[in-house]
């Protein structure tokens, strides 16, 4: 099992920045893909970012999506079984509840494990 929690979400204004982080429990925490997805009322949750390893190329690489590029890097701190996601530049449309999320490559193709998630949101 891992357990997941977010924070650093709040209100700013556009232009801003912001760091949100993602504590994770449970052991392995290397291996983990970790991912941070957004969600708006009425709205589908969806993809932000992701932090995986490959074993192909013996590096951690990033995925993001096309809306969040240029402007959000993801990260992650093994020693602190943390991830984080810096936001800069924010629009209005970043607002939303940030989930952090996690899945074990080696059993699972989808994220099994989700956090509460937390709240940003930018004024124009």
């Amino acid at each position: 099992q891992v357990q997941l929690v977010e924070s650093g979400g709040g209100l700013v204004q556009a232009g801003d920045s912001l760091r949100l982080s993602c504590a994770a429990s449970g052991r392995s925490f290397g291996s983990l893909t970790m991912g941070w997805f957004r969600q708006v009322p009425g709205k589908e949750r969806e993809f932000v970012a992701a932090h995986r390893w490959s074993g192909r190329i013996n590096l951690y690489y990033a995925d993001y999506a096309d809306s969040v590029k240029g402007r959000f890097t993801i990260s992650r701190d093994n020693a602190k079984n943390t991830v984080y996601l810096q936001m800069n530049s924010l629009k209005p449309e970043d607002t939303a509840v940030y989930y952090c999320a996690a899945r074990n490559p080696a059993v699972s193709s989808g994220y099994d494990y989700w956090g509460q998630g937390t709240q940003v949101t930018v004024s124009s």
